[in-house]
This record gives C-alpha cells, sequence and structure tokens, in this order.
C-alpha cells in the first residue's frame, strides 16, 4: 500500500539501479548522475550503512610496496604491473582531487617496507631497486623509493634491518571518505536505499527486475553490480573471488613514534599509527583456503600472527592492549589483479575485483563501469 509520493520517488522505476554502496558503486552513481541530470539513479546497500571493504580496511593511500611491485613484475610481466601501479597513482590523485584532503583525512605522511635480517625477500628487492625505480620514474616524474634504514632505530622496530621509503603514500580516514563521498552522491541527486539486500535479479527485454531479501521488487533499465567480494552470490560465474583481511587496533600507547603506512611480506601485513594506537591488518597468506570467504570473522591463528607481529618487532618491550578487532571482504577476479569492468549483457554491467585496492582505484573502476552504461568502451 505505497503512496503516490513513495511510488513516485522512492520505489518508481530506475534508469540505473547501482548494487552496492561502497567507493566503485557510488562513484558510478555520481558520474552517471552527471551525464545525465534527468535520469533516475538509484543504489541499494545492504548494509544499514555501507559496510563492506570500503569502511572496513585500514586507510592505506598506496600504490604497492617495492617487495609486491617486483612479485607482479615477475609473476605477469613488467608492462602489466606498470600499468596497474599508473592506474593506482591516479586514482589516488583523482580521489583526492574529487573529495578534498582534509575531508577524507588524508595525510601525506610517508609510506615504508620493512625487512628482517637476512631474509631472502630483502635480497630480491635490494638487486632489483634501481631498476624498480627507473620503471616507476615515468609514472611519478621521480624515484618513488629510497633506503632509510635510519628510521628502524627511530621507530624502535625489532629485528628489522633495512626500510625503504616513499613519500608518496599516506593514510586517510575510511570513515571520513565514504561519508563525504555519500553526501556529495546525496546532494546531485542520487538516491541511495540502505538495509537493500539484492538476493536475485531476472533480465528482461525491456528491464531488470532486482528481489530483495524484505521482499521488495524493483525494475531498472540498467544494473551496474559493484559488490566486489560478495559478487558471487549474485552473479557466481564472473569468478570474483571473496578474500577475507582480518585487523586488530591496540589501546593507544603514549610516546607511540611510527607515523606513516608500513608494509611486511610483499604487503601481506600491513600497519599504521592511528591515534597513538596501532592498526595492523593482514595475515591471509597463513590460510589463504580459508580467508577465501564471503563470512565476516576473525580466527585464531591470524589474530595471533598479528599480535606477534606486534610483540616482536613493531612494539618490543611496550606492553599493550587490543582494543578491537574486525574484517573485511575483498574481492579478486581470476587470473590476476586487474579489475573486471564489463558488460554482462545488454543491460547489465559488473564492476568488481579490486584486489584490496578500492581505495586507490574505485574511482577509476566507477569511471570505466560509467562509460559501459553510456554506450562506451570501458
Amino acid at each position: 500500500m505505497l503512496s503516490i509520493w513513495e511510488q513516485g520517488h522512492f520505489h518508481k522505476a530506475a534508469d540505473l539501479v547501482v548494487v552496492g554502496g561502497g567507493i566503485t558503486g557510488l562513484f558510478t552513481a555520481l558520474f552517471h548522475k552527471r551525464r545525465y541530470p534527468s535520469h533516475h539513479v538509484l543504489v541499494l546497500e545492504r548494509g544499514t550503512f555501507p559496510s563492506g571493504a570500503s569502511v572496513k580496511n585500514a586507510g592505506f593511500a598506496c600504490f604497492g610496496s617495492p617487495s609486491e611491485l617486483l612479485a607482479d613484475m615477475a609473476s605477469e610481466g613488467e608492462s602489466i604491473a606498470l600499468a596497474r601501479v599508473e592506474e593506482r597513482w591516479a586514482g589516488l590523485l583523482a580521489l583526492r582531487a574529487e573529495l578534498g584532503d582534509d575531508a577524507i583525512g588524508f595525510e601525506p605522511s610517508g609510506g615504508y617496507e620493512i625487512y628482517r635480517p637476512h631474509d631472502p625477500l630483502y635480497t630480491r628487492v635490494a638487486n632489483a631497486f634501481d631498476r624498480l625505480n627507473a620503471a616507476l620514474r615515468p609514472i611519478f616524474g621521480q624515484d618513488p623509493f629510497r633506503w632509510d634504514n635510519e628510521a628502524i632505530a627511530r621507530f624502535g622496530f625489532a629485528g628489522v634491518s633495512h626500510a625503504a621509503y616513499t613519500s608518496l603514500e599516506g593514510g586517510l580516514d575510511s570513515g571520513a571518505l565514504m561519508r563525504t563521498l555519500l553526501c556529495k552522491v546525496q546532494a546531485e541527486g542520487v538516491l541511495v536505499r540502505t538495509s537493500a539486500d539484492v538476493i536475485g535479479m531476472e533480465e528482461g527485454t525491456r528491464n531488470v527486475g532486482l528481489a530483495l531479501s524484505d521482499g521488495t521488487r524493483l525494475l531498472a533499465a540498467q544494473v551496474v553490480l559493484a559488490t566486489n567480494g560478495y559478487t558471487a552470490s549474485l552473479l557466481p560465474e564472473t569468478g570474483i573471488r571473496p578474500a577475507r583481511g582480518q585487523v586488530l587496533l591496540t589501546s593507544p600507547i603514549p610516546g607511540l613514534l611510527p607515523h606513516g603506512t608500513f608494509h611486511v611480506q610483499e604487503g601481506f601485513y600491513y600497519f599504521r599509527n592511528l591515534g597513538n594506537a596501532v592498526l595492523l591488518g593482514g595475515g591471509r597468506n597463513l590460510d589463504i583456503e580459508g580467508e577465501t570467504t564471503m563470512q565476516d570473522g576473525i580466527t585464531m591463528p591470524i589474530q595471533e600472527a598479528l599480535e606477534h607481529l606486534l610483540r616482536e618487532t613493531i612494539l618490543p618491550d611496550i606492553p599493550f592492549t587490543i582494543a578491537s578487532r574486525w574484517s573485511g571482504i575483498m574481492g579478486f577476479p581470476a587470473g590476476g589483479k586487474d579489475p573486471l569492468v564489463e558488460r554482462r549483457s545488454e543491460r547489465l554491467c559488473v564492476a568488481a575485483g579490486l584486489s584490496g585496492m578500492g581505495v586507490a582505484i574505485g574511482i577509476r573502476v566507477a569511471q570505466r563501469a560509467a562509460k559501459l552504461v553510456a554506450g562506451g568502451a570501458a
């Protein structure tokens, strides 16, 4: 029993429905609305607020550590890996320009990758360090990395022998980012509906029918599925694999020194100073199969590994307590790290599989998705 006001504004057929209210989904809706101001654009978000990896991450504005980039170059080829870095860097610049550094809490604190003594990973990075900088120089207009071993003693780390530094990374407030983006999207005329869990889609000759878990049925002329790690629940044939990332945060520690973003072991571990507390995540490499899940949660082996890293390396001889723990579900495409942005049918596009780099590339993926909806090539 809907009123004419409800039918005319909140339940009418949409020109575009974007499923997923994260960075990619909201920007896709925003770019489409700017291109077609008269279109009714609707975002459906399953959470009460945006609830995916966009608000579950550690708030890194990064483009990849030296060991990660070298591993990508070895496994996929230099041109593919470098194109990905260029996309990440362009995305970070576009994100900051669109939303503003103050509004997203961006801190240009710089970033480090740290290495243990006699670590084969350090040897591989050291041997290719100059070559890596030379390959990246055209993207950044400078050598992005330099050695800064003096920082190790300054930060008080234990069991660390070398540190590679870049001034081009920083941290940000993911909650502030999403609130700012959400307000901008709504202010420009996009309707965002939360607690709207899409459980089924049926494409017809004139529209797509969307079934919600509360029994609601909506119609859309076009749909973009921007559900990242949850994509397989609606479209398993895309091959997007979920990947859970576990995170913990210590209580504040007086006088905590390390400011910046820090990477360990090809980016499988990462930490930063957040309000004089340590925000630490990772460990998925300890149980890749078990962490290939859409189920939020934490596991003791990974949490114990994170706490071990705190005790033995980050905070040696410094007592700490854990204030909170959480997880987020990332999405990885099959056969690489590049996101899946494609038209699956006449009325359905997919923009998912951001490989844990949604902060950096979400806006760029959204630009490609909006272009697909408009009839162009991604």
